[in-house]
């Protein structure tokens, strides 16, 4: 609790400083920092990849995209402005302004990339900022925070902060120098981060978990929806919580789409993270194993082999079920698809709302208008029709329900690392 404290003091400390920072030059610095996350962009993808056990291709692409969201929001810093009102007997103005000290909780699937996802817009706005990765995944964390320094951002703007979260974490939900917290992470986590939070009303963005729902419709190109569906779902090893971990498939096309679907699962490849040619790795801990596990009960369709040697193993598995078994029903958070009929349109949106959460999902068929009523029917935040990419560094990313509340990436993440001031300048 002491070094929480010492960390929430010294960004505090740092803040006025950062603050008064110019646009012009806070968006410099963070264009270094975008520069030379390029420059160690195979040390950190190394980095990641041991750490986390992701394929080295998957940690490339994703230290690219950190990349990105520092050069997106160090081009948003002047762009993220008030306006003028038109009122009686004066000017009304509105200015947006910085929180102050901020707490990013990130987890163990996406470390570096999540990171700089709020990083990004919390810096942008003029905040300090307390960093905690997970337990697990530290590394990348620690290494970017060494080179935002080397890019020139002042001493105690950025400082990261090791260790479990029931105490690190905690203590930074509940500190009343904390102005607010973005915290990523599973639900049931997420409901104590808010309950910790009302205690000095602090304002927070929760990205929790998801049961996301992959829809294909017998018009749709069914060749091409069961070549893509099977990295959906394995990819990250399935420890994503954008996972399209429900497949519905409409009835008169499900026999031939799972045949689709079990060839294409066969081509996943799995292997040593480091090779270049892994699709797969391993899951992050036994313990995750052993949990993921549990789902597997019910028709198995397809279980894939596994590689030998050291290594949390775990195959790509493809279950036929209902909406109803617990493996449609709750966020597996592993290599493991739920492969369910529908009926017809109503019924398919139907299925796929049926559920707490609200993340992610996508729409498979040839027929614009469908595509378009059953998009607007999801109770979903992020959608993809004829394809499974949920994530863009310039468009809004967040949950409907259970999946949390806020949004991140695009300008519109900047909303929640700023508040809106209201001035009014009497003209009499």
């Amino acid at each position: 609790m002491e070094e929480t404290d010492a960390a929430v003091a010294r960004a505090r400390a740092a803040y006025p400083a950062w603050r008064a920072v110019a646009p012009s030059d806070r968006a410099r610095l963070l264009r270094r920092v975008a520069a030379l996350v390029e420059e160690n962009d195979e040390e950190l993808a190394l980095l990641e990849t041991r750490n986390v056990g992701k394929p080295i291709s998957d940690s490339r692409g994703e230290v690219g995209m950190v990349a990105e969201v520092f050069n997106f929001y160090a081009g948003a810093v002047d762009k993220h402005y008030g306006e003028t009102i038109p009122v009686a007997g004066g000017v009304d103005l509105t200015f947006r302004e910085p929180l102050g000290v901020v707490g990013l909780i990130v987890p163990w699937n996406f470390p570096l990339n999540i990171a700089s996802w709020k990083l990004g817009p919390a810096l942008a706005c003029g905040n300090t900022v307390v960093l905690k990765p997970a337990e697990l995944t530290p590394l990348t964390a620690l290494l970017l925070a060494e080179l935002a320094l080397e890019a020139g951002i002042p001493e105690g703007v950025l400082n990261v902060l090791v260790g479990p979260g029931r105490v690190v974490g905690q203590r930074l939900v509940e500190h009343p120098d904390v102005a607010k917290v973005g915290f990523t992470g599973s639900t049931e986590v997420g409901r104590g981060v808010m309950q910790a939070a009302a205690g000095t009303i602090k304002r927070v963005t929760l990205e929790l978990g998801g049961k996301s729902a992959n829809v294909v419709f017998a018009d749709a190109d069914l060749e091409k929806a069961a070549a893509a569906a099977p990295y959906a779902v394995f990819g990250n090893a399935g420890q994503d919580c954008c996972a399209r971990s429900r497949i519905l498939v409409e009835r008169s096309a499900y026999d031939r789409f799972l045949e689709l679907l079990v060839e294409a699962t066969k081509g996943v490849r799995m292997g040593d993270p480091e090779d270049d040619a892994t699709e797969m790795g391993p899951l992050i801990s036994a313990e995750q194993r052993e949990k993921v596990s549990s789902y597997v009960d019910g028709s198995v369709a397809y279980r894939g082999n596994t590689p030998e040697g050291s290594g949390f193993w775990f195959p790509p598995i493809l279950v036929e079920a209902s909406n109803d078994d617990r493996v449609a029903r709750e966020e597996v958070f592993g290599p493991v698809a739920a492969v369910i009929p529908f009926e017809d349109e109503a019924d398919a949106v139907r299925i796929a709302n049926d559920t707490p959460y609200g993340l992610s999902g996508s729409i498979w068929t040839e027929n614009g208008a469908r595509a378009l009523r059953v998009a607007r029917a999801l109770e979903t935040g992020v959608l993809s029709v004829n394809s499974n990419s949920s994530v863009r560094v310039t468009t809004p990313f967040g949950g409907f329900k259970q999946s949390g509340f806020g949004r991140e990436l695009g300008m519109h993440a900047l909303e929640g690392y700023s508040e809106i001031k209201n001035v009014f300048v009497s003209t009499d």
